[in-house]
């Protein structure tokens, strides 16, 4: 599959991302990897990384953050509180910042834009404070935007990360339990209005049931927009 964007997105598993950015930065969203039964053993480790993004807390979004780092020492951008978190587990170059601010990373423009969900992280058996989960818009060198949504229900907002973004790609989870199933993601199109959408956080365990047959079924009548499931390890390019 082709977005003849000179970007390449290679799926992970469940809610991860690497991004390949036009100017041949990498960058690594939601870093689960280890620990992911959808992560290809061929993918679980990295040649070169040039950022990480963090959605939240959860075990399955933030896992494999201090370890990474331990081998790449690169920027992490995340909500304050998990910056500091971070910090305090050796990551240094946690970037702590929050909801509508923008920073440059990695050559990159970072946009962190609201979700709604939870965010405790379990450190040491007890959930601690993690801040708020959120979603990012990244703006690429060559203009194209992608969203990623995080763990998320649908939310009227989302109208606004569309009016003021204007994502062109769209990251949205499906699963239902934790997340949106394919019901609340079809409406979460209509606000969005994105060109491609990425259906994520489904399959991964039994309890995480849609599907994005369901999701292209009931968004059929979006002829301008493009539903592209991608299977752990393959990539648009």
């Amino acid at each position: 599959m082709n977005l003849n964007r000179d970007v390449t997105i290679e799926f992970l598993g469940h809610s991860t991302f690497k991004v390949t950015t036009p100017g041949g930065k990498v960058l690594l969203i939601d870093p689960w990897v280890q620990g992911n039964p959808a992560c290809p053993e061929r993918l679980k480790t990295f040649d070169r990384l040039d950022a990480m993004l963090i959605t939240h807390g959860h075990f399955d979004h933030i896992g494999d953050t201090v370890k990474i780092y331990g081998s790449h020492e690169v920027t992490a951008v995340c909500i304050f509180e998990t910056g500091v978190w971070l910090n305090g587990k050796g990551v240094k170059k946690a970037m702590g910042m929050n909801k509508g601010g923008t920073v440059e990373v990695a050559g990159v423009k970072v946009t962190m834009v609201h979700a709604d969900h939870s965010c405790g992280i379990l450190d040491d058996g007890k959930i601690i404070y993690g801040g708020d989960p959120c979603g990012y818009v990244i703006e690429l060198e060559n203009g194209f935007k992608l969203y990623h949504a995080g763990d998320t229900n649908v939310f009227g907002d989302m109208k606004i990360i569309a009016e003021l973004y204007g994502p062109d790609l769209a990251m949205l989870p499906i699963g239902n339990m934790y997340t949106m199933s394919p019901r609340e993601a079809a409406y979460a199109c209509r606000l969005l209005q994105p060109k491609y959408v990425i259906p994520m956080h489904y399959g991964t365990f039994p309890i995480l049931t849609g599907t994005p047959e369901e999701l292209r079924k009931l968004t059929s009548d979006l002829t301008k927009m493009e539903v592209l499931p991608l299977k752990p390890g393959e990539k648009l390019a």
